[in-house]
């Protein structure tokens, strides 16, 4: 049988593979996880890298890339959104949400890094031949050219509506914020310019790790000998690591005598310990302990006091990160699983209690980014009864003479001052406590006598703080 002739081949480039990019490939990879899954970055990105260290693919500086790559497309993503929207012949919902990702990365090093233009879009070209296939490099290729005619003001000054116009609409592009976001907090400041901007601003900026160490068990000067440490702000247990400082290199952290927690979190329960009671102190309870930083915080410090602690969470895995949390704390606790609005605890059988509450979050959205893409405006009603709930059982738990804390990481005002009215009405044997000298050292906590902190002026995420004495 005679041989058939080959196919001559199409003129034209030769075949060349793809070349594989391990920093931007895990970017890529814990940007689907975020979106497919509804994981959290911080929660994903960790054991990624870890994996690629223990490989040998990844170095420090290219951790640091990945980290930034991740964080830095998703705080900016409804920025990023509007100007590929402008750079595309179709509305967003039709380009599938992996070409989006790449596309994403793309014009962070475009716009918000330092890479080189040229760099920036054969990077994110080559990323998308690899997961997408040469197709959609191509629409890749094509959407990042256009993106890299301008840089980022010029772009803002295409896509955000004049602030004159639509102040909140200007304010939620140029910002990279929800628009009922962008109202919300407007609301919680008191309305007018002043503090909005430079509250979004301060949400897109990536957080310093702060640690804190636990009373009894370990000190801050030990904690400040540590390299790239240095003092908190407010609280005197707390420590912040400058960048690139690793907590898993601290030994202290390792052994459970200090942990990672926002200065705002230890603020909350210093103030609780503060409050000034009527009658004895030897009964503190934490009625929504998971997953457990403010817990042993007030553990240490009831330890201090000879007080016994109980904390309580709702899901027993979550129960399980409250007691590793409390291992080793100096003085007398217990962790249970229990339903705080279902008390496994007899009315009146408390002096101090803390209820952080479940809320949106919108108080850590520089922790967690994609959370305020995630959270709707009817969230808020979900929330609504369990946090009034809560409450309630937090003031039947403390003793006549005792101190109630609600706290929730939002300043919205639907979960802070309106739950605490709302419930108050309920119980008129009731008195706010002023919370804010408790913390004479922090400027700036509103008008009283509740707290709000705030990232732009105290440098913590925005925790609210309310103390109730039960008077009768």
């Amino acid at each position: 049988m005679s041989e058939q002739p080959r196919r001559p081949r199409k003129p034209g480039k030769p075949y060349r593979r793809p070349q594989k990019d391990p920093v931007r490939i895990l970017a890529f990879e814990a940007l689907r996880a975020v979106d497919e899954r509804d994981a959290y970055a911080n929660l994903v990105l960790p054991p990624l890298l870890r994996k690629a260290r223990e490989a040998g693919d990844f170095d420090a500086r290219d951790a640091a890339l990945a980290t930034e790559l991740v964080y830095g497309t998703l705080r900016r993503q409804g920025t990023y959104d509007a100007i590929i929207a402008d750079c595309v012949d179709r509305p967003l919902r039709e380009v599938d949400p992996p070409v989006l990702d790449v596309l994403g990365l793309g014009v962070h090093q475009l716009l918000g890094t330092r890479i080189p233009s040229h760099a920036a879009v054969s990077a994110s070209v080559e990323l998308a031949r690899v997961v997408l296939g040469d197709g959609r490099a191509k629409f890749v290729n094509a959407v990042l050219r256009k993106v890299a005619r301008d840089d980022l003001d010029g772009w803002l000054e295409r896509v955000a509506p004049p602030y004159d116009e639509d102040p909140e609409d200007h304010l939620a592009v140029v910002h990279s914020h929800p628009r009922w976001v962008v109202s919300a907090l407007w609301d919680s400041l008191g309305g007018g310019r002043t503090g909005i901007e430079e509250l979004l601003a301060a949400d897109n900026e990536r957080p310093e790790v702060t640690l804190v160490a636990r009373p009894g068990r370990a000190t801050r000067e030990e904690l400040l000998g540590e390299e790239a440490a240095v003092p908190g702000r407010w609280s005197p247990y707390a420590v912040r690591l400058s960048e690139g400082g690793e907590p898993g290199a601290v030994e202290a952290v390792r052994e459970g005598r200090a942990g990672v927690q926002d200065e705002g979190s230890q603020l909350v329960a210093l103030a609780l310990a503060n409050a000034p009671l009527d009658g004895p102190d030897r009964r503190w309870l934490d009625g929504c302990a998971g997953p457990g930083g403010k817990a042993a915080l007030l553990g240490a410090l009831a330890a201090e006091r000879g007080a016994f602690l109980l904390a309580s969470e709702k899901q027993p895995h979550r129960a399980g990160l409250v007691a590793r949390a409390l291992d080793g704390n100096p003085g007398p606790y217990q962790v249970i699983a229990a339903d705080g609005t279902r008390p496994a605890w007899r009315p009146g059988s408390f002096d101090r209690v803390l209820v952080d509450v479940p809320c949106t979050g919108l108080g850590a959205l520089r922790r967690r980014p994609e959370a305020r893409w995630r959270r709707r405006p009817e969230d808020l009603d979900g929330f609504a009864p369990l946090q009034r709930g809560l409450l309630r059982s937090a003031l039947e738990a403390v003793r006549v003479g005792g101190v109630v804390a609600y706290a929730t990481c939002s300043p919205h005002l639907a979960e802070t001052r309106a739950v605490v009215a709302d419930v108050l009405k309920q119980h008129p044997d009731t008195d706010l406590v002023d919370a804010r000298p408790l913390l004479p050292d922090v400027p700036a906590l509103g008008e009283g006598p509740d707290l709000q902190l705030w990232p732009h002026i105290h440098g913590t995420d925005a925790m609210y703080l309310a103390l109730i004495r039960r008077t009768a």
